[in-house]
């Protein structure tokens, strides 16, 4: 009984992991591919660190005119299969959004007036469009309606991508046509998945009768305010930094270099959104820790090979997919990939306090890694630049990292398995031949050997789902 409801629990993480893949990995591959597009047509790097500026800008504002409702709204939404209950959750997430909009919009206007910010408006008309785009999303999610959080995804990509062309490519609009891009292929996703999917006009009711759902929504999604916006002054203050100290060239070639790592933050990302649905379903469960425990190490896993993999078949390819004006970018992709590494990890301690609704035990760890990530920026930044903000953004991961190993015991107990620690060895090593070797021939056979180490010390269990799952394939095969 216990060995069937491991593989069925097996088999539902698997199957939400593979739904996830399908909606990030595609459109991530979409708007992996306008990096060759910026960085020939946007040809100077101060245009496009400014764009990226104002993009972290948006994503610092977010918490504040979601008031992070949209996690809310999927937190409580996974909870109850009752319309009427839904209908309260949705309107009032909402009724809420629409107050921040117009509220945000009345701030920008007063600051208009007294003070010229280079495309102001385009940020905040973005600013507003991700907010709902990610409200439909996250709402969609939480209904259990994953063709439309895929949806939504993929069409969204595909607009960047057609519109990047169009405005960038074509008319040649610079960072405008960027904007242009993002904001116009949001506004597309939003309506043609509303218009399929009618989540908006089913469930929201202006004057259906809340109740509670305002106190209870508002004191989960509350204290995730600062947690997010402590979490994004971590993740996003290098930017602000970097321009500030080395200006906004070198924030274009920074921007490069960190969108690489957008592979391993969307695997992160993906992971996620399996775990966070799976974690609260089994967080009751009897097995509770050795399932979190074995789920960890395989994570740990599949990102240490995903490093190497990835980061050194990049290098291979650099030459043809990044700008003239932005090769020196490269300089910087390993180790901020392992930053990138660092931070995955840090997901993974997000849901304990998910899962017991305690996210007001979250702020003080996100708090202390903010400060430190601002404090060591400031004295590191100047003196060793670029390499100053990606050795400030590992520290500040191992902080929240060793704080939250120990603060999530309350919570469950994580065991460490010994084999995880070749591969955590190995990324660390990989450091060197990446930025002393020049050979092509060289990396390619580093690459191979990686992959050797990695297969050796594959978990158990994992080489032994692997193969069974290879087997099935070949015997499909062979039978058709």
């Amino acid at each position: 009984m216990a060995e069937t409801k491991q593989q069925s629990r097996k088999k539902k993480f698997i199957k939400d992991f593979g739904i996830y893949a399908i909606g990030n990995l595609g459109s991530k591959l979409i708007t992996f591919l306008m990096i060759p597009l910026y960085t020939y047509f946007v040809e100077k790097p101060s245009d496009y660190g400014y764009f990226d500026l104002c993009l972290q800008v948006c994503f610092l504002m977010f918490p504040i005119i979601t008031l992070q409702l949209r996690d809310g709204a999927f937190r409580f939404l996974l909870d109850t299969q009752d319309t009427t209950e839904r209908s309260r959750i949705i309107t009032f997430a909402y009724r809420t959004l629409s107050t921040t909009i117009v509220s945000t919009i009345a701030i920008a206007l007063c600051l208009s007036m007294f003070i010229h910010i280079d495309y102001l408006w385009s940020t905040i008309v973005l600013l507003v469009v991700m907010a709902i785009y990610e409200f439909l999303a996250q709402i969609s999610r939480g209904l259990g309606n994953n063709k439309a959080f895929i949806a939504v995804g993929l069409i969204a990509s595909f607009g960047i991508c057609l519109f990047s062309i169009i405005f960038v490519a074509w008319l040649n609009m610079g960072i405008m046509g960027i904007f242009l891009a993002n904001i116009l292929s949001r506004i597309l996703s939003v309506v043609i998945v509303e218009y399929r999917m009618k989540t908006f006009s089913r469930f929201f009711n202006i004057k259906i009768d809340l109740k509670d759902i305002p106190k209870q929504m508002l004191s989960y999604s509350i204290p995730l305010i600062p947690v997010s916006l402590c979490w994004l002054l971590t993740t996003t203050s290098d930017r602000y930094f970097v321009s500030y100290f080395l200006g906004f060239e070198m924030t274009g070639i920074y921007a490069i270099a960190v969108r690489f790592g957008g592979l391993i933050h969307t695997l992160s990302n993906i992971f996620l959104q399996t775990w966070q649905e799976n974690a609260i379903q089994q967080y009751h469960s009897p097995d509770r820790d050795s399932f979190f425990s074995k789920v960890f190490n395989y994570y740990l896993y599949v990102l240490c090979f995903t490093l190497i993999a990835f980061t050194f078949t990049l290098k291979l390819c650099y030459g043809w997919i990044v700008g003239a004006n932005y090769q020196d970018s490269l300089e910087f992709v390993y180790l901020i990939n392992l930053s990138t590494i660092l931070f995955a990890i840090t997901v993974y301690f997000e849901l304990p306090y998910q899962c017991a609704k305690d996210t007001k035990r979250a702020i003080p760890s996100i708090i202390l890694t903010a400060v430190v990530n601002i404090t060591l920026n400031f004295i590191l930044t100047p003196i060793l630049h670029i390499y100053g903000v990606i050795l400030t953004a590992i520290i500040s991961y191992l902080t929240l990292i060793i704080y939250r190993w120990i603060d999530t015991r309350r919570y469950f107990t994580l065991h460490f398995h010994a084999r995880t620690l070749i591969p955590l060895g190995l990324i660390l090593f990989s450091a060197i031949p990446f930025h002393l070797n020049d050979s092509h021939l060289i990396d390619t056979l580093y690459i191979v050997f990686s992959i050797f180490i990695l297969a050796i010390f594959t978990p158990k269990e994992l080489q032994t789902s692997i193969i069974n799952r290879f087997k099935k394939f070949t015997t499909k095969i062979s039978n058709n």
